[in-house]
């Protein structure tokens, strides 16, 4: 997190209030005296205000809440709060095996995520997984001067410009062999779920200020039912005022790989280091060697890290329609059933330690910038996610 990537007058570290969103007339706003009332459309500005101590804090007060109105909640309710997810939650299976019974119970309600685009609440039932892949292509051993080695020396930025351009197409469609081929197909229930969603693609598209989406027609959310290839960011040597006429030792590149059910995260990474091969390129898992300098004109260093596999609750369990009743009791707007959010979460770890089902149920605003500078969230999503988590822990 870079403090200086955020707006003028806010700080990552230092929670501030807003009158709305500041790319859109918000201002920044003193807290109000003790017993004013706060605008629900007002913004709190903070390094994780939204992903996710917002979801935290409204589980937390909801539960005060019950407490306070002498609510007695008719189910047993277990709290379980983890903190690695930002980094693969790599110890969480570890936990999950190791307290199976302190731990076992029917179902696992996660609160993470937006709410709809529209505003309108949602209960979702699964999430991509995910895992991230390191990527290096390398050129000369030191930095050479671009008039006196250009159009001799190998250049790794072209080379990594190159071999990225031929992981995907102009439609977004990713060109790895056999990236789609073992996605588990919808259920119809999943399908008819799905054409039910708002669709706001047009509004978000033009919000966001881009021209044309990707895909050959289909929208956002059929979109996220699908595997994913992304470009995280890309570095080469210097630009901007440090520019400097010079060909680059090395390029690097963090690919992004979001899974659906049917995937599995080390065979997916494994079709993208095939790929990379059939681009004619030697992988390596470290640093080449001066042997391997001499001998392959391209090289690449691949470094897969820790990921996940996608996880999805079926629709018509009972506990799965008595969740999105209770969700639809604090909203006069019909509910949003999401068979997959965008994001991802480890929920298949609890599937798998604790054969348990389940089932996310998102508060934050959309626009809330989570994963980058001028992170938000929305006052009125907040009280709403309170009385939400309420409802729930109130289940028969």
């Amino acid at each position: 997190m870079n403090p200086a990537q955020w707006r003028e007058g806010l700080s990552p570290f230092k929670p501030t209030l807003a009158t709305g969103p500041l790319d859109r007339g918000g201002q920044l706003a003193t807290r109000p005296a003790a017993g004013q009332p706060l605008s629900p459309d007002w913004r709190l500005y903070a390094r994780s205000a939204s992903d996710d101590k917002a979801g935290v804090m409204t589980i937390l007060a909801g539960y005060q809440a019950l407490g306070a109105s002498k609510l007695k909640p008719k189910v047993n309710i277990k709290f379980f709060f983890e903190g690695e997810e930002e980094h693969g939650s790599p110890h969480l299976a570890q936990i999950l095996a190791r307290h199976k019974a302190l731990l076992a119970s029917d179902v696992w309600v996660i609160c993470d995520g937006p709410v709809h685009q529209s505003g309108r609440k949602q209960v979702v039932f699964g999430a991509r997984g995910d895992v991230n892949l390191r990527l290096q292509v390398y050129g000369p051993r030191r930095p050479l001067h671009s008039g006196h080695y250009g159009n001799w020396a190998p250049n790794p930025a072209l080379a990594l410009a190159r071999l990225l351009s031929s992981m995907q197409d102009s439609t977004g469609r990713v060109r790895v062999a056999g990236f789609y081929d073992d996605v588990t197909p919808l259920t119809l229930a999943e399908k008819t779920a799905l054409a039910q969603v708002p669709n706001l693609d047009e509004t978000i598209r033009k919000e966001l200020g881009f021209a044309r989406a990707y895909g050959t027609g289909q929208s956002l959310v059929e979109l996220l039912n699908q595997p994913s290839l992304n470009i995280n960011g890309m570095q080469s040597a210097k630009v901007g005022p440090q520019a400097a006429n010079v060909i680059p030792t090395v390029a690097s590149a963090v690919l992004d790989l979001r899974l659906v059910p049917g995937n599995d995260a080390q065979r997916q990474m494994q079709k993208v280091v095939r790929h990379i091969e059939k681009q004619g390129y030697h992988v390596t898992t470290a640093e080449p060697t001066d042997a391997e300098r001499a001998q392959y004109p391209l090289l690449a260093r691949v470094q897969p890290e820790t990921g996940y596999n996608a996880q999805r609750t079926r629709l018509d369990l009972p506990i799965a329609r008595q969740v999105v009743a209770a969700v639809q009791t604090t909203t006069p707007d019909r509910v949003v059933v999401l068979p997959t959010m965008g994001g991802s979460l480890p929920l298949y770890v609890f599937e798998q330690e604790l054969k348990a089902h389940t089932i996310t149920v998102p508060l934050a605003n959309y626009d809330n910038n989570q994963h980058a500078e001028n992170e938000n969230i929305r006052l009125g999503n907040l009280w709403d996610g309170i009385e939400t988590m309420a409802a729930i822990m109130l289940l028969k």
